[in-house]
């Protein structure tokens, strides 16, 4: 009876990791890293975890890029793991993080939503934001340059002709 109390949570886990076991953090917009984290006890200490992640377009897993990515890890000797996903710069929709440990056999799901990008006004931003005082500012010193040039092509004019 008391081996039965002694078994650690992922084995009483039923072969699942609890939603309340799992976070996602960051921001989770195209081009932009999130972390998904499995909670300790999640996994059997220091056992391998597989990492894979589905969705549309490529995304990274740490360092490994392709359209379905795998990746193994171990987990920690608290029995939690994470991995790091980067989404693709033209993420769009859920991608689907899954942490399968290899000797528990718990599985722990993960879905991150790409949220849209702002759209802004819709026109792309063209030019320099400068403030108004400043273009009439140098608007004018330009005028009086040209006046000051125009003022002593006279002068010098005038004297030659003297």
């Amino acid at each position: 009876m008391l081996a039965v109390f002694a078994m650690p949570l992922t084995a009483q886990a039923s072969g699942y990791v609890p939603a309340d076991s799992i976070s996602v953090s960051g921001t989770p917009l195209p081009g932009e890293t999130v972390a998904v984290d499995f909670a300790a006890g999640a996994f059997t200490a220091g056992e391998a975890v597989t990492f894979a992640v589905d969705g549309a377009g490529t995304a990274t897993l740490s360092a490994v890029r392709a359209a379905t990515v795998t990746l193994v890890k171990s987990a920690t000797d608290a029995g939690a793991a994470s991995v790091n996903v980067t989404l693709p710069a033209d993420a769009t929709g859920s991608y689907t993080t899954t942490a399968t440990g290899q000797l528990s056999g718990a599985v722990g799901v993960a879905t991150i939503t790409v949220s849209a990008a702002d759209a802004g006004s819709g026109l792309a931003g063209t030019g320099y934001d400068a403030p108004v005082l400043l273009i009439w500012a140098g608007a004018g010193a330009l005028v009086l340059g040209v006046a000051l040039v125009v003022v002593l092509a006279v002068l010098r004019r005038k004297r030659a002709a003297q």
